[in-house]
Formats: structure tokens, C-alpha cells, sequence
């Protein structure tokens, strides 16, 4: 997304020019291809499925059809997505509702989607914009026939989508310094001595995490107790690389803030490369990948927030079903929920275990294991009005 969004300070949300919520790289089978298409869901009441074949719920259209929604994501192979799509599939069959999941990963792509949702008949459209800036256009006109709402990512301005589901970036960000605080304080180790490996520069998901985490920490930005402050792509050689700069400048370091869990993979492969023992350094992240999830569980990272896609297009598809029956328009910013991770709990900072983590991530275990969906209870983590923005 464009690095000129403006979100006020209390609504948290998230956005990504890379793949910053995603904690593995391997490829889900459920997104389809770029600029493809998947669809799948349940029919009107009583008859059977649409495109996808399901005996339908109890949903349908005025006119008896099921409900249409349109799920646009703008990256093929990444498991958040992946499990977005996971998510609206599932809550179509529960509603009788057919989703068509579209992968465009240009502005064009997703005007196109849009266009042939829209003469579909589709009543509405789930999506993670391209171009934050350069599709609002489109979705003026969409919203005149359609409810129009963005997944993780706001567009600019944020008010041009009926509404945002997204995560609180700042809170979870928030999470993880509060985490490093008390982790800090519990082994004794001395005054912080702090490397942040942030996303691209200017990029309002990085930006968020960050404050999130200084807030956290009760540290000032910029302050003598960060030691060393680098951009990453959001990938684990960037972060490996940005890693190897901080230790060049110092190797006394024992707390390591990254933007998400690729990067922490690469800033733990930095340690052991350059002879530093990553058990004096307390690494923490964002996402809840699960191989990110795992990496907590095996004791590379001490922390993680994780975040909710499946959350995020489920209460989408709700919405639209709301919308077809009711008339009924949502609005304003939705919290999907975000949760600290961790096996080595810290007095005063809230947080689950590594087998909730587990049970709610997204992507592939490492070890072979089928991660759960992330529809248990996901949302306890505060009030994320009170902390800032995220996504």
C-alpha cells in the first residue's frame, strides 16, 4: 500500500507493500493462481450448493438465490491469505452463501475483479487492496450496488470501504515490548540494549508495530536504549542482513524487536553466524505464522502477537449475508484480535501458550502438523481503541 495513509490514532489497522503478515513461505493450495479465481459455498435454503456444489444454509437473496461475495487478495502463495480465504469459505457454507476467492495482485487486476464481481450480481466485496489509493474509485461505484469492506489493509482514505477488519498493530506491537520488558527484568540482565529491525521506511504497518512496541517497552523512540535501528523487507535474508549491520556497530544486544517472524528467523540465524548466543538475547515479533508459532515453541523467539486472518473474512461474509437480508450496513473499524504467544510466561503481561498458538495459525507446521483455524476466541487483548493503529 501507498506510504501516505492517515489513520486516525484510534483505530488500529494493518497493511503490507510486502508480505509482512506472513510467517512461512510455503504455498497453501487454497489461493488461486494470480489474477484466478476459486469459488465455493453453499446454495439458497434447501436446494444444492452454488459453484461449489454444498448443500446450502439459510441464507439467500431476495429473489432466492444464495448470497455472492467477492474475496479479492493481492498475493498468490502467502498463507495469511490463504487463510482468509479458508475463513470466507467456511462461514459461506455455515450461511449458504458462495464465495468467489480472486488472487489480483495489481490495481487493474482488482478493477477488473471488481467489474466482473459487480456483473455477477455480487452483493459484496472482501478486500485486501493493491494500491490503497488508486482503487478507491472503484469502490465508490461498487458501493452504490454493493457492501464494499476491506480485510488487513485501509484504503486511502480509510472511509472509502463501508468498513475495515483488520488487526491492532500498534496493540500487538504493544504486547511484545511489554513482554521484553518483563522478560528483561526477569533475568536480571542489566540496562536494554535494543535492535529494532522494522519494516520498509514509512510504511504505516512497520511504523505501528514499532511505536507499539517503544510504548510497550516505556522507552522513548530514538532513545539511547536502542542501539541499533534497521529497515527490512519484511523477509528472513533482509532481516539477517540488517542483523549482521547491528552487530558490526555492537554485539552487546539483549533484546531484539522485529517487524515480523521471517525477519526474527534471520536475525537468530545473524546470532549464531556471528558467534553471539541467542540464549542471552530476547527476540519478539508479530504475526502468529505457524512457523513462526513454532520458532517460540523451539525457543528462537521469546514472544510473538499473533493476528487473525481467518477472523478477519469470516465476520466479513457475516456482513455481507447481513447486508443482502437486512439491509443492514456496517461500518467504521472492526478489531479481529490479537494475542501474545509465548511458553515462558512473565508476571504482569497477559499471554497464551505455544498449543493455542498452534491451534489458531496459519500456514504449514514445520514439523508436518495441521495447524487449527483461528476461530476460537482470538479478541482478548484489550481495548485496541485505547493504544493507536494497526492491522
Amino acid at each position: 500500500m501507498r506510504n501516505s495513509v492517515v489513520i486516525p490514532t484510534t483505530v488500529l489497522v494493518a497493511g503490507a507493500l510486502f508480505m509482512i503478515a506472513c510467517s512461512d513461505s510455503s504455498t497453501p493450495a487454497e489461493p488461486a493462481g494470480t489474477g484466478g479465481s476459486t469459488s465455493t459455498g453453499g446454495g439458497a435454503a434447501g436446494t444444492g450448493g452454488g459453484t461449489g456444489g454444498s448443500t446450502g444454509g439459510t441464507s439467500g437473496t431476495p429473489d432466492g438465490g444464495a448470497v455472492k461475495v467477492s474475496l479479492i487478495t493481492k498475493e498468490a502463495g502467502n498463507p495469511f491469505f490463504a487463510k482468509m480465504i479458508e475463513g470466507a469459505q467456511s462461514e459461506a457454507m455455515l450461511k449458504g452463501a458462495t464465495v468467489n476467492a480472486t488472487t489480483a495482485t495489481t490495481n487493474a487486476e482488482q478493477v477488473t475483479a471488481i467489474t466482473t464481481a459487480l456483473a455477477a450480481g455480487t452483493k459484496g466485496i472482501l478486500i485486501v487492496a493493491a494500491d490503497t489509493t488508486a482503487i478507491v474509485p472503484t469502490i465508490t461505484e461498487a458501493r452504490k450496488t454493493a457492501l464494499v469492506i476491506a480485510l488487513d489493509t485501509p484504503t486511502d482514505p480509510q472511509d472509502a470501504t463501508d468498513a475495515l477488519f483488520a488487526t491492532d498493530n500498534r496493540q500487538a506491537g504493544k504486547l511484545i515490548g511489554q513482554y521484553a520488558k518483563a522478560a528483561l527484568a526477569a533475568k536480571d540482565a542489566g540496562a536494554p540494549k535494543i535492535v529494532t529491525l522494522d519494516g520498509p521506511v514509512g510504511l504505516t504497518v512497520s511504523d505501528l508495530r514499532h511505536a507499539g512496541f517503544t510504548e510497550g517497552f516505556g522507552i522513548p523512540d530514538g532513545g539511547p536504549s536502542i542501539v541499533c535501528q534497521k529497515p527490512t523487507m519484511g523477509s528472513q535474508a533482509t532481516g539477517q542482513a540488517a542483523m549482521d549491520a547491528c552487530l558490526a556497530m555492537s554485539r552487546d544486544v539483549n533484546i531484539i524487536y522485529t517487524v515480523n517472524e521471517p525477519v526474527a528467523a534471520g536475525a537468530y540465524a545473524s546470532l549464531v553466524a556471528g558467534g553471539v548466543d541467542p540464549r542471552g538475547v530476547i527476540i519478539v515479533s508479530v504475526d502468529g505464522g505457524c512457523a513462526g508459532v513454532a520458532d517460540v515453541k523451539a525457543g528462537k523467539i521469546a514472544a510473538t502477537s499473533q493476528q487473525y486472518p481467518l477472523k478477519m473474512a469470516s465476520l466479513g461474509v457475516d456482513a455481507v449475508v447481513d447486508f443482502v437480508q437486512n439491509g443492514t450496513r456496517v461500518s467504521g473499524y472492526t478489531d479481529t484480535g490479537v494475542n501474545l504467544i509465548s511458553d515462558v510466561a512473565q508476571t504482569g503481561v497477559t499471554s497464551k501458550d505455544t498449543v493455542f498458538g498452534l491451534a489458531n495459525c496459519w500456514g504449514t507446521v514445520p514439523d508436518g502438523g495441521t495447524p487449527g483455524g483461528d476461530s476460537g476466541n482470538p479478541g482478548d487483548s484489550g481495548n485496541p481503541g485505547d493504544s493507536g493503529n494497526g492491522g
